[in-house]
């Protein structure tokens, strides 16, 4: 396969693997705002995608699909077990979420982390025509900057950090943290959601690295009495707009929305909580909130739902399995303390939904809740603010979310403070109309002007600025 000019790395290829018409195996795009800010400029640059198919032990040559030349990377079953559901997201998630869950550290999980992210390197730097750029996704590939670098030191190279990155008491935890500062600093740019989260950043790199850091620009060594500048800040991260706007106008979306609310007995305020569920997204807190105002009669069970959806994550890790039992059982005590046999005050959905649906989920919604204890960003209050053509609804958001401060009209809350959480729920139950109105003007004017394809341009941009230094 031909070099690309332009070779975006990421954990998983933009593709998934289903079964045709005639019980074959094909390969479908994914819905994601990643694919969509990235696939235009992929097509008319001659981009690659390099990426794991999702499958362990699973070999495949590269192939096209969409104008995109996608190069898969094969990892053993150990190797998912080691790198990705134990390095990835048994140490570094939790440990960037500020240890809501502990982390664990192993020193064979750190080894397939390291041997992985060399191939998915090399598979990169094959891939790139020289003077090319390749820009790197994500937590579970934070060595492969440097590896790139070391192998093909004539591209630019980017690195986006999709999650948190934590302050330095908590990132000085990790017994490789000085391994993976170096890894990222192999890029010329760095991307964090937050401004925050830069900072963090900036602060192990002087703390533990001893480099020069000026405002965003950190002085990286690169040869004896030579530096190169990297660059550290923040872009955050926002969605296609696009398909948001067009399934909300829909006739057929829009009597959609109407049905779920007949189906729910059509309460006076629906609730909506759509997550992945993970434990870093307050589901708990939520609920409990939510069970004390209806236990304290400030909400009544004819008048108001939570439909909760709360899609599979993680099965397999012991944390997660521990957060659905616990959350199936403050449903199911909530539900039989206050149900009628007409009205149910939580609809819980432990399944994924196509967008059509949750596009329904979001019009049928008057409030939508955004408890989440520690988040990147939290694309889904965007989503929901994309879907509010005619104004109305409230958003409740953590200001523990990237989304928190671009969002300043959302109704903030401290989901650790759960009697704070219950007023701004009541403040959302009881805010006019009118108020509506303007909170949601605001907020769609931010979402729509500042959608992932502004994103993308900025880093880009930043990224070039960089490179002609």
């Amino acid at each position: 396969m031909a070099v690309a000019d332009f070779v975006v790395v990421a954990n998983r290829l933009p593709v998934d693997r289903i079964e045709g018409p005639d019980g074959e195996e094909e390969w479908r795009t994914s819905p994601g705002g990643l694919v969509a800010a990235l696939e235009p400029m992929m097509r008319s640059a001659h981009g690659a995608w390099v990426g794991w198919p999702g499958q362990a032990d699973l070999e495949l040559a590269p192939f096209e699909i969409g104008g995109i030349d996608l190069i898969p990377v094969t990892l053993s079953a150990q190797e998912v077990a080691e790198y990705y559901e134990g390095f990835s997201n048994d140490t570094i998630w939790p440990l960037y979420h500020d240890v809501i869950a502990p982390p664990q550290y192993h020193r064979e999980w750190w080894d397939a982390y390291v041997t992985v992210n060399r191939r998915f390197a090399e598979a990169a730097a094959s891939a790139v025509s020289e003077n090319g750029t390749v820009w790197v996704h994500d937590y579970q590939l934070q060595l492969v900057p440097q590896f790139v670098r070391e192998l093909r030191p004539d591209v630019t190279i980017g690195y986006f950090h999709h999650i948190p990155f934590p302050a330095h008491g908590l990132y000085a935890q990790l017994p490789w943290r000085d391994q993976v500062l170096r890894g990222l600093l192999g890029a010329d740019v760095i991307g964090f959601q937050r401004a925050q989260d830069a900072t963090y950043f900036l602060t192990a790199v002087r703390r533990r690295l001893r480099y020069e850091v000026k405002g965003s620009a950190v002085a990286v060594p690169s040869a004896p009495g030579e530096t190169r500048t990297a660059v550290a800040k923040a872009f955050p991260i926002s969605i296609d707009t696009t398909p948001y706007l067009e399934l909300a106008a829909r006739p057929d979306v829009q009597a959609r929305a109407a049905e779920i609310r007949e189906s729910l007995g059509n309460p006076a305020r629906i609730f909506l909580g759509v997550d992945r569920l993970d434990y870093t997204k307050g589901i708990r807190h939520r609920i409990k909130a939510y069970g004390e105002l209806l236990a304290e009669g400030r909400l009544h069970v004819e008048d108001v739902t939570l439909v909760q959806v709360a899609s599979p994550s993680r099965e397999r890790v012991d944390a997660y399995v521990h957060l659905r039992d616990e959350i199936e059982l403050a449903v199911s005590r909530i539900n039989g303390d206050t149900d009628t046999m007409g009205h149910t005050a939580i609809r819980y959905l432990h399944q994924g939904y196509p967008r059509e649906e949750m596009v329904a989920l979001y019009l049928a919604a008057d409030v939508m809740l955004v408890t989440a204890l520690r988040d990147g960003m939290n694309l889904v209050a965007k989503e929901y603010i994309a879907t509010r053509a005619d104004n109305r609804g409230v958003l409740v958001l953590s200001e523990f979310t990237g989304a928190a401060d671009e969002l300043r009209q959302a109704v903030r809350v401290n989901p650790h403070d759960i009697e704070g959480l219950k007023d701004a729920i009541m403040q959302a139950v009881e805010m006019t109309p009118r108020e509506q109105g303007r909170r949601m003007r605001a907020l769609r004017r931010r979402v729509l002007e500042n959608d992932v394809n502004a994103w993308s341009s900025s880093f880009l941009r930043a990224l070039a600025e960089v490179h002609g230094r």
